[in-house]
């Protein structure tokens, strides 16, 4: 089921929320179960055949757990835990990858169906491979198998993120406060859910047809330079507003359970580094990376030349776990590269003092990379990815629209000289600029939906811009409530959040 749907704006969340409520006001228990199952019929609406995948890892994880609580042979038990996780995920996500490249290899085809993704696989994965980790740690543990269910398939995190630990939101199901209406953290809620389908049906979605029509030209030939950029910005913008909207989304459906979880996303494109961008752009994930791969394959504690190829070995694996095939690698390793440029740098080059022009600078930077490598997480193969790249670096001509030649007046003469040519194009490609310069003034200029929900301290002084605070108050509700109308009625067929697909 999907987020932006009417069934379940309409029919889901309120049937759910109020059967919760109804409930837990006699047995939180009851509400326990209540939600459990709700969650699966969440995730069996996509598909009921891999429901049996989901308990079946549920249960295994479940009892794994246990053995490990027991305290023997804890080791063992956790080894196996993890390498049947990963097992489980490399045959689902990671076969036919294996298959392809065999047959490239080989030259033999091989005679098998190609295996569906079940939707979620490595985000209910990397949460209970994160649970065996903080059991061994003695940081968890869940004796009731009801509960560790709904800690492994709490459906606003099931299908997309984030990716959570046991002790930040399993504690909150034993307040009794928690099963009875608090009507603020309702609010809340529906802010967060407001907002985030705002950023999906009306921002994400409205600006994918001009990446979708660059990248589809850019698979079939070359893309000349405006053309490439404008598809590469449109797609950079396109994630931000699609990942930032389900992430509000997500944390806006636990409250309406009175659950408060993790945020996973913190205006990233406001970055001055790519260490920084790290720490706000899929928050979990990142974090799963550094404390459950980065320090247990030693850190910064074994030197700088070991340090370097750790930064590495994450970020190659982290880009494969979006998705099994090499444009996801590249990105993976443009990032590690990023990285490990971004650390000798701070190394060589201690902090100075706030400075506009070189934090501008640091900005540009930053941003250009990031932009830079998301065309191969875009890309559906190598070749289109070079290709976006020529178009990028200028390779394959500078082509102007048509219509703006008047504007130049006698540069135009001068700029065809350079090697410029103004030719006709699409109007959908000439249309994209516009979105470009407003979502990008929207992710630099606008705090984020924590900033502006949680802490009440948004970017502009609150005192001299007090609206921009958000209060459960009569006209904030009005107004989100016709921001949510709006973005209601322009819902037509639901399209896919873009995580889904890793």
């Amino acid at each position: 089921m999907l987020f932006n749907s009417i069934e379940c704006i309409f029919v889901f969340l309120p049937g759910v929320a109020l059967g919760y409520f109804v409930l837990g006001k006699r047995s939180p228990n009851a509400a326990i179960v209540w939600l459990v199952a709700a969650s699966l019929a969440f995730y069996a609406w996509w598909d009921p055949r891999y429901l049996t995948l989901l308990v079946g890892s549920v249960v295994f994880n479940y009892l794994i757990g246990r053995r490990i609580g027991a305290g023997r042979y804890t080791a063992f038990w956790l080894a196996l835990g993890i390498v049947t996780n990963l097992c489980l995920l490399g045959y689902y996500k990671y076969a036919n990858f294996f298959l392809d490249n065999l047959v490239l290899v080989s030259g033999h085809a091989f005679s098998v169906d190609r295996i569906i993704l079940p939707l979620g696989i490595s985000f209910f994965t990397f949460t209970q491979i994160a649970y065996l980790v903080d059991v061994w740690r003695s940081e968890a543990r869940e004796y009731h198998f009801t509960k560790y269910l709904l800690f492994a398939t709490f459906f606003p995190h099931l299908i997309a993120g984030p990716i959570l630990h046991h002790k930040e939101i399993m504690p909150q199901f034993d307040d009794a406060q928690t099963f009875r209406v608090n009507w603020e953290r309702i609010a809340e809620g529906l802010s967060f859910f407001a907002l985030g389908l705002a950023k999906k049906i009306l921002l994400a979605d409205n600006i994918a047809p001009y990446a979708t029509d660059v990248f589809e030209a850019a698979r079939m030939g070359s893309v000349s330079f405006l053309e490439a950029w404008q598809g590469s910005l449109s797609y950079t913008l396109q994630l931000y507003f699609d990942f930032s909207g389900y992430c509000d989304m997500a944390i806006g459906a636990a409250l309406l359970f009175g659950i408060r979880m993790p945020v996973n996303f913190a205006s990233p494109y406001k970055s001055l580094s790519i260490i920084e961008f790290w720490r706000t752009w899929h928050m979990t994930l990142a974090r799963f990376l550094r404390d459950y791969l980065y320090i247990p394959l030693g850190g910064n504690r074994v030197g700088e030349l070991r340090r370097y190829l750790n930064l590495i070995i994450v970020m190659l694996l982290g880009g494969l776990w979006h998705g099994a095939g090499w444009t996801f690698v590249v990105w993976g390793g443009l990032h590690g590269m990023y990285l490990l440029i971004n650390h000798a740098w701070r190394s060589a080059f201690r902090a100075s003092a706030p400075n506009i022009a070189l934090n501008a600078a640091y900005w540009v930077l930053t941003f250009i990379c990031v932009v830079f490598a998301w065309v191969f997480f875009r890309a559906d193969s190598l070749q289109t990815a070079i290709n976006m790249m020529y178009g990028m670096l200028g390779l394959q001509g500078f082509v102007l629209e048509l219509n703006y030649r008047a504007y130049f007046g006698p540069l135009a003469h001068w700029l065809e000289a350079l090697g410029f040519t103004f030719a006709p194009a699409t109007q959908m490609r000439v249309a994209a600029l516009p979105w470009i310069l407003g979502l990008l003034a929207i992710c630099l200029a606008l705090p984020n939906s924590q900033q502006w929900i949680w802490d009440k301290k948004p970017l502009l002084a609150a005192k001299q811009f007090g609206l921009l605070c958000w209060r459960p108050t009569t006209v904030y509700g009005l107004t989100l409530g016709a921001l949510a109308t709006y973005a209601i009625s322009k819902i037509g067929q639901p399209s896919e959040f873009l995580y889904f697909n890793f």
